[in-house]
């Protein structure tokens, strides 16, 4: 696989709070030159880049980045997402719902949330760093038995980001519906390519354009 070739795989990302427009139409650019997968922008922006890239595939988040909203305000957002334009949502789940092994309550959670995209896809963000392996592994199960379209590792704004370890462990425990994103700390193409060999359908990324893009040049 080339390096323009795995940036099919790439949620071109910005979601730092400062993002400006500026930035984000320099975003959406790329993704529309280099072809990848999606962008991955703030929710407040999702309407604007709809209208000016009507073509473009546009992914959010919700719930982000802390994942503790009431899941009414979660369902909210991601109804608000699809109206504007959104064709995946990236949602965190309640991580002290997960610390209080109360993993029936985010299994039905994610539940809902799916059935809010409904046509549209749906990843859950389980913020890897802060579940020990038991809990990670209750997620498969809980991000499987919800009918979510994806497992997604991280924010990218915890302590740690994505580990090719867990990526091997979603593969063991996730149904075969289930589809894999990484990210946070994707920031080399080795890293880009190290995930995608090992099993990952999409990876979040700032960086994979640019570096692709400063080897082009």
């Amino acid at each position: 696989m080339t390096d323009l070739e795995m940036l099919s795989y790439v949620d071109h990302t910005v979601l730092k709070a400062t993002a400006s427009w500026k930035e984000i139409k320099t975003l959406c650019e790329e993704a529309v030159e280099y072809k990848t997968a999606s962008v991955c922008i703030p929710p407040s922006y999702i309407s604007r880049v709809h209208k000016e890239f009507p073509t473009l595939n546009i992914c959010t988040v919700v719930g982000f980045p802390l994942g503790y909203s009431v899941t009414e305000a979660k369902v909210l957002e991601t109804r608000k997402a699809v109206s504007d334009g959104a064709s995946e949502v990236d949602m965190v789940i309640n991580i002290g719902d997960v610390k209080n092994g109360d993993y029936g309550k985010v299994e039905d959670e994610i539940r809902e949330l799916k059935q809010a995209v409904g046509d549209k896809i749906l990843k859950v963000i389980i913020e890897t760093c802060y579940l020990t392996e038991e809990e990670k592994i209750a997620m498969c199960h809980a991000v499987t038995a919800a009918k979510a379209d994806y497992i997604k590792t991280s924010t990218g704004f915890g302590t740690a980001g994505a580990a090719l370890s867990d990526i091997a462990l979603f593969k063991k425990h996730i149904g075969p519906e289930v589809k894999i994103k990484a990210a946070g700390g994707v920031r080399t193409l080795e890293d880009l390519r190290a995930y995608i060999e090992a099993g990952c359908s999409r990876v979040g990324a700032s960086a994979a354009v640019k570096l692709v893009a400063g080897k082009e040049a």
